[in-house]
């Protein structure tokens, strides 16, 4: 394996880092639709990888199945609709609830994983979803309490989680048929264009928006983005998924100080105890279910 160009542990605290960004930045778009938020970071995602991905990957463009576009056209609609749950539910409930509960989205994966591929679960595995989502049961109490729309963000923030599982169990095995930016560059391009339907649908706006709303859409399509995701899978080249994972879990805690220094966001008691124990339970899946892979992997090799 070539050796990196620098540590990997250097781009996956970029990385944390760059994600925890997100929610903060739709927040300070304030007055923009979250709908038009979502569309302008997918959209301009799209247009800055548009001249390498021609250029470099066009014979893997025209040579891809039916099966693939099909399936890559629906992670992206799912994609769609999962900023717009996530976005939407920031205008409800505060960073610290929304990210923690759009963090839980490995626990809806590997439930996912069971119902339609028959993934076993281990006792170890339970027990750390039954901890995480007790967790996110005291954040969404803890929001009842504030107000009632608070708990409205919250369910917005879970939706979203759903919908962001669906986007990656349906990619999953488009993906290791095509490269990372072929990929990419396809289901944000169809998540764009679902955006695109869905803004002129209820006619929200596409201009009349401030210079600092557009450089705030700009700063979605390059931080977060590019600056976050890309290198979590630069990264896996030299550690493990289970590490990339592990790392994510850092992202609430990220946003959470990011909101309180930029935006002044307190963080209530419920929020804390509910937050620490929804971290702690997805540190315990994450360990349990790396584990548990290790074990069949070693299985399948004995046999």
């Amino acid at each position: 394996m070539d050796k990196p160009p620098f540590h990997p542990a250097i781009a996956i605290i970029i990385g944390v880092f760059a994600v925890s960004t997100a929610a903060v930045l739709v927040k300070l778009a304030e007055g923009a639709p979250a709908s038009i938020i979502a569309n302008y970071r997918l959209l301009l995602a799209v247009i800055i990888m548009a001249p390498y991905v021609f250029f470099k990957h066009r014979k893997e463009l025209l040579s891809i199945s039916k099966k693939d576009w099909s399936l890559s056209i629906c992670a992206g609609v799912f994609l769609a609709f999962h900023f717009i749950f996530w976005f939407e539910s920031l205008n409800y409930t505060s960073v610290a609830s929304s990210v923690v509960l759009v963090t839980l989205q490995p626990i809806f994966a590997f439930i996912g994983t069971f119902l339609f591929f028959k993934e076993r679960f281990s006792h170890a595995t339970i027990i750390s979803m039954i901890i995480a989502l007790t967790g996110s049961v005291i954040i969404s109490w803890g929001d009842f309490k504030i107000s009632g729309l608070a708990l409205f963000g919250d369910i917005l923030a879970l939706v979203g989680a759903i919908m962001i599982t669906v986007y990656f169990l349906m990619g999953q095995n488009v993906r290791k048929r095509l490269s990372l930016m072929t990929y990419t560059f396809i289901v944000y391009g169809f998540s764009s264009l679902t955006l695109i339907v869905y803004n002129l649908i209820y006619q929200h706006s596409f201009l009349g928006y401030s210079s600092y709303q557009w450089w705030i859409f700009l700063a979605l399509a390059i931080i977060p983005t590019f600056f976050g995701h890309t290198l979590f899978n630069w990264a896996l080249k030299w550690v493990s998924t289970s590490t990339i994972s592990m790392s994510i879990i850092f992202e609430p805690i990220g946003a959470s100080l990011l909101a309180y220094w930029i935006l002044g966001e307190q963080i209530s008691w419920s929020q804390w105890l509910g937050g620490t124990i929804v971290l702690f339970g997805l540190f315990l899946f994450v360990v349990s279910t790396s584990q548990q892979t290790q074990i069949t992997i070693s299985r399948r090799k004995r046999n």
